[in-house]
């Protein structure tokens, strides 16, 4: 780390949980986001201002007008823009420092995996549930941790799913993949555009603690937010001893 990193990032290094090693580890590290939407743009700029190393933003859709209530990584300009492209410019403007690459596209397969293996961390910022369980089997095949956020209307929820130790639920133990989930979009159901912000920071602080091994994670509970009335509540979620995805996986020897 060069004298202009220790000053950019001196506020981290302050923090005795964090210090010089914390903040090396984050310079060191390959975070993925997968959607650079609502949850996706805070979540994004927050990681790319704590110095994460490389950022890889995934997302096959353009800037819509009416994204920009919420998708703060994007402006009126850039309508019709590719939006992985969009939020490149914005996070470079943030911080030239480190690398992003902005990919277009839909993940699926093994295109996917591929990705996921490369990654220290996943951030599921997507709004639909086909997509949600893809990345989640993604993630538990290659023991990579995965960070899950969703908002609709006034409610958000955020989770952190950590296949390392063979312990902790996944998402499918959470939202079994073979039962049927209705996906409820934004553009019919509405946001409320704060909350989208507050969760992908959400997001962004616990991908940072995973990467920096700090603090709990929330691995094993999901955090509930109603924003109409600001009242945050907390669930466990056990593992699934049954579950298609990882009930199957042999624990780390």
């Amino acid at each position: 780390m060069n004298d202009h990193q220790l000053l950019r990032y001196s506020r981290h290094i302050l923090l005795d949980e964090i210090g010089i090693e914390g903040q090396q580890a984050l310079l060191d590290a390959h975070v993925l986001v997968i959607g650079a939407g609502g949850l996706g743009s805070p979540a994004a700029m927050y990681l790319a201002a704590s110095g994460v190393g490389k950022l890889t933003l995934v997302d096959d859709d353009t800037v819509d007008l009416t994204n920009l209530q919420r998708q703060i990584a994007h402006t009126t300009g850039r309508v019709g823009q590719p939006k992985v492209l969009s939020a490149c410019q914005t996070l470079s403007g943030i911080n030239p420092e480190i690398d992003i690459v902005a990919l277009q596209e839909r993940l699926d397969g093994a295109r996917l995996a591929e990705l996921v293996c490369s990654s220290t961390v996943v951030l599921d910022c997507t709004d639909n549930f086909a997509t949600r369980h893809a990345v989640n089997r993604a993630c538990v095949a290659a023991r990579v941790p995965l960070v899950s956020g969703a908002v609709i209307r006034f409610d958000g929820q955020v989770s952190v799913f950590d296949p390392r130790t063979g312990t902790q639920p996944c998402y499918s133990c959470l939202f079994p993949q073979e039962q049927q989930f209705t996906d409820e979009a934004c553009s019919s159901m509405g946001v409320f555009a704060p909350l989208v912000g507050v969760v992908g920071a959400m997001q962004a602080a616990e991908a940072l603690k995973l990467i920096m091994g700090v603090g709990e994670s929330l691995a094993g509970r999901l955090l509930l937010l109603d924003g109409l009335h600001m009242e945050w509540s907390s669930m466990r979620v056990a593992r699934d001893s049954g579950c298609a995805v990882c009930g199957a996986v042999a624990l780390p020897a």
